[in-house]
C-alpha cells in the first residue's frame, strides 16, 4: 500500500519523502507548491520534482477532488501540509484557519470517504502555550500570560503570586494545552478534527508535537523561515544575530532527519493503538537550550558577529517551553540522534558537511 505526505515538497515533508522511498515504501507527495513557501527555489513552484520512485500530485488539501485522488490506494497518510509561522499576526489569522483547519477538515472527511484508517498529523509544541513551571514549594504550575509592565521592566521570567521567579520544568503530553496564538490555534485544532476522525471512523491517529525543527532545506528568507534559519540569514548577511527579551528562552530544537524518523516510527506503530485513538507525542531532541546559546553558536561556526540582545518582545510569545519525548521513545521507539552541536554546524555550514 501507499503512503500519502501531504506537504511532501517542504523542509519537513521532503525529509519524510526522502526517508521512506530509501526504506523502500511506496509513496505519494501531495502539495500546492505555495510561493510564499518555496519562495527560496525558483524551480519549484513550477517544477518541483519528487525522488525517484515516488508521485507526485499537485493541488490544494481544501480540494475534495484532488483530496479523493491522492488518497486511491493509500493506506497512511503522514499529514505536514499546513501554513506556519510565529502567528502573532492577526491579519495571518484567515490563512491559518483556511489552510490548517479547513485543510485538515477536508482531508479527514476525504480519508473517510476513502476508508483510510492510518494518521499521523505534525502538531507543535505551540499548542502548550507557556511551558510548565515548578514554584518555591515544587508545585508544578502553568503561569498566566506575562504582563505587559513586567516585559517593560525587563522582567521576562514568569513569577509567582508574590514575585518570585518559577523554575521552568518539562512539558508532558499530559499537561494542559493553552494555545496562545493563531497559529497555535490552528494546530490545536487540527489534533481535535484528528481525534473527531478517529472516534468517528474507528481509525487510529498519532499526534506528533515538534519542536523547534531545524536542518538542511530549512526555508529562508520566507513567513516559514524558523528562527535558526532567520539567524543564519542575518549572518550571511554580514549582520549581527538579533534575539528578542535577553536570550534566554529555553527550547528544544530538533533536527529534521529526526523529526523525520519520528513520523515513520508512528506509522509503523499506528497498528499499536486501540481503534478511535488519537494519541500524542512529542517530538524533540531532549536536549534544552537557550534561543541565545543558539545565535551564539552559528555565529562561531559561521565566524560571523557577536548576537546583539536587545530587550525587545512582543507580546504572545512565551518564554520558556521545552517537553519530555519520553513517551515517543518508550511506545514508538524513537528518539533523536543528531546532538545540538553536530546538526548545527551541518547547518551553517551545508557545503563542509558535504565533503
Amino acid at each position: 500500500m501507499t503512503v500519502l505526505v501531504t506537504g511532501g515538497a517542504g523542509f519537513i515533508g521532503s525529509e519524510i519523502v526522502a526517508l521512506a522511498r530509501s526504506r523502500g515504501r511506496d509513496v505519494r507527495v501531495l502539495d500546492s507548491l505555495r510561493p510564499d513557501v518555496h519562495r527560496a527555489g525558483a524551480g519549484h513552484a513550477g517544477g518541483w520534482r519528487a525522488p525517484e520512485g515516488a508521485e507526485f500530485v499537485r493541488g490544494d488539501i481544501r480540494d475534495p477532488d484532488v483530496l479523493d485522488h491522492a488518497l486511491e490506494g493509500v493506506d497512511t497518510v503522514l499529514h505536514q501540509a499546513a501554513k506556519v509561522g510565529l502567528g502573532v499576526d492577526l491579519a495571518d489569522a484567515p490563512d491559518y484557519a483556511a489552510t490548517n483547519v479547513v485543510g485538515t477538515a477536508e482531508l479527514v472527511a476525504a480519508m473517510a470517504r476513502a476508508g483510510v484508517r492510518r494518521l499521523v498529523l505534525a502538531s507543535s509544541m505551540v499548542v502548550y502555550g507557556e511551558g510548565v513551571y515548578v514554584d518555591g514549594s515544587g508545585r508544578r504550575r502553568r503561569p498566566a500570560p506575562r504582563r505587559v509592565e513586567d516585559l517593560e521592566a525587563g522582567i521576562f521570567d514568569p513569577v509567582d503570586d508574590i514575585g518570585q521567579r518559577l523554575a521552568p520544568d518539562l512539558v508532558t503530553e499530559d499537561d494542559a494545552l493553552e494555545p496562545r496564538n493563531a497559529y497555535a490555534l490552528s494546530k490545536l485544532a487540527q489534533e481535535h478534527l484528528a481525534a473527531t476522525w478517529a472516534r468517528s471512523t474507528g481509525g487510529t491517529a498519532a499526534l506528533l508535537r515538534y519542536h523547534n525543527v531545524y536542518g538542511p532545506g530549512m526555508p529562508q528568507d520566507t513567513p516559514c523561515a524558523g528562527v535558526a534559519a532567520l539567524f543564519r540569514s542575518m549572518l550571511a548577511r554580514g549582520e549581527a544575530p538579533r534575539v528578542f527579551e535577553d536570550g534566554g528562552q529555553r527550547r528544544d530544537f530538533v533536527h529534521v532527519s529526526d523529526v523525520a524518523r519520528a513520523n515513520l516510527a508512528a506509522a509503523d506503530r499506528l497498528e499499536d493503538l486501540q481503534p478511535s485513538t488519537a494519541r500524542a507525542f512529542n517530538v524533540g531532541s531532549g536536549a534544552v537550550t537557550t534561543v541565545g546559546a543558539v545565535a551564539a553558536r552559528l555565529a562561531r561556526v559561521m565566524g560571523g558577529r557577536e548576537l546583539v540582545v536587545t530587550g525587545e518582545y512582543r507580546l504572545g510569545d512565551v518564554r520558556h517551553i521545552t517537553a519530555s519525548s519520553e513517551r515517543a521513545r518508550s511506545e514508538l521507539g524513537w528518539s533523536a540522534q543528531v546532538s545540538l552541536a553536530s546538526g548545527l554546524r551541518e547547518f551553517a555550514l551545508p557545503e563542509a558537511s558535504a565533503h
